[in-house]
């Protein structure tokens, strides 16, 4: 069953069509990636489904039903979370607060009760709180959850970010280039995380220029290039695709951003 379809999709700036007749879905529990050289349309085609911008072509269906025209936050409360390759970080906050943000949804007590400091508001505290020290937990973060968030490196900032994505409870998490700025160990913490939430059941749309990341961890890859899509299947047949690789050797190493297949 699909979880997430996206069906002829595309969307222009200036007379420039950014994102082309874009169409592939994905079930629970897959790891799903888009690759393509810089400016193929990735961040664009995941601001389309993340309710960033709208679409002046096609669709984007959850669970079967027509998300199009929904805000992000709307879409979150329909499963659907996401990070960004600019770190959006409460940089003030700690470690734990940044993830029970991500939690406050879920909670049911109103301003009222709170104002009141009534017993059940501090046993849902209490809840928020452990739930967000089991995502730490998920992200190797337990050991810095007091610590101020701004006090992190920029690979524990990756992961904290994607912690407070997963405390939204999300059924599909689109990943915007996670690895960014990571160093190899960082990366390959990076990689393990990924693998283990999908096997959570929770499914995941994964932006990244890291190839290795991109080819260990992928069930499928989608390749874009200049806002269509270029070639979509398996890691190892997407990679021994001529069009792909004539699509990356054909841009200098500068604009491909490192990109290697």
């Amino acid at each position: 069953m699909n979880l997430l379809s996206v069906e002829h999709l595309g969307i222009s700036f200036g007379g420039v069509r950014a994102v082309d007749d874009v169409s592939f879905s994905i079930s629970p529990g897959e790891i799903f990636s888009i690759i393509g050289p810089n400016g193929a349309g990735k961040t664009t085609l995941f601001n389309l489904i993340s309710g960033v911008y709208r679409s002046d072509m096609g669709r984007v269906t959850l669970r079967g039903d027509d998300v199009s025209r929904l805000p992000p936050e709307a879409l979150a409360s329909r499963g659907l979370a996401r990070t960004f390759q600019n770190l959006q970080i409460f940089a003030r906050m700690s470690v734990e607060e940044n993830v029970m943000v991500g939690l406050h949804r879920h909670e049911t007590r109103n301003v009222l009760a709170h104002l009141l400091g009534l017993p059940s508001v501090m046993a849902e505290n209490r809840r928020t709180r452990d739930e967000a020290r089991r995502y730490l937990d998920m992200l190797h973060l337990r050991q810095v959850a007091d610590e101020v968030a701004g006090s992190l490196s920029y690979g524990e900032l990756k992961r904290l970010e994607i912690a407070r994505a997963m405390a939204s409870r999300p059924d599909i998490l689109l990943l915007d280039e996670p690895a960014a700025g990571c160093n190899p160990t960082e990366t390959a913490e990076i990689d393990e995380i990924i693998v283990s939430i999908a096997r959570t059941g929770v499914a995941i749309l994964l932006v990244e220029h890291d190839m290795k990341l991109v080819m260990g961890v992928s069930d499928r890859v989608l390749v874009l290039n200049q806002g269509r899509v270029l070639a979509e299947g398996a890691p190892d047949e997407v990679a021994r695709n001529p069009s792909v690789i004539d699509a990356y050797l054909g841009h200098d190493k500068g604009a491909a951003g490192g990109d290697h297949v």
